[in-house]
Protein backbone atom coordinates (compact mmCIF):
# COMPACT_ATOMS: atom_id res chain seq x y z
CA UNK A 1 0.00 0.00 0.00
CA UNK A 2 1.76 3.20 -1.14
CA UNK A 3 0.90 6.79 0.54
CA UNK A 4 0.19 8.68 -2.74
CA UNK A 5 -3.55 7.39 -2.74
CA UNK A 6 -3.75 8.59 1.02
CA UNK A 7 -2.45 11.88 0.66
CA UNK A 8 -5.20 12.16 -2.43
CA UNK A 9 -8.16 11.57 -0.41
CA UNK A 10 -6.68 13.35 2.43
CA UNK A 11 -6.93 16.47 0.20
CA UNK A 12 -10.47 15.61 -1.25
CA UNK A 13 -11.53 15.11 2.71
CA UNK A 14 -9.86 18.16 3.85
CA UNK A 15 -11.95 20.17 1.77
CA UNK A 16 -15.03 18.69 2.82
CA UNK A 17 -13.82 18.83 6.68
CA UNK A 18 -13.55 22.45 6.42
CA UNK A 19 -16.71 23.45 4.93
CA UNK A 20 -18.11 20.97 7.72
CA UNK A 21 -16.45 22.81 10.52
CA UNK A 22 -17.45 26.57 9.19
CA UNK A 23 -20.94 25.23 8.97
CA UNK A 24 -21.01 24.29 12.88
CA UNK A 25 -19.10 27.23 13.71
CA UNK A 26 -21.44 29.38 12.04
CA UNK A 27 -24.45 27.62 14.01
CA UNK A 28 -22.40 28.01 17.27
CA UNK A 29 -22.37 32.04 16.62
CA UNK A 30 -25.68 32.32 15.49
Amino acid sequence: MNCTPRLRRARGFTLIELLVVIAIISVLVS
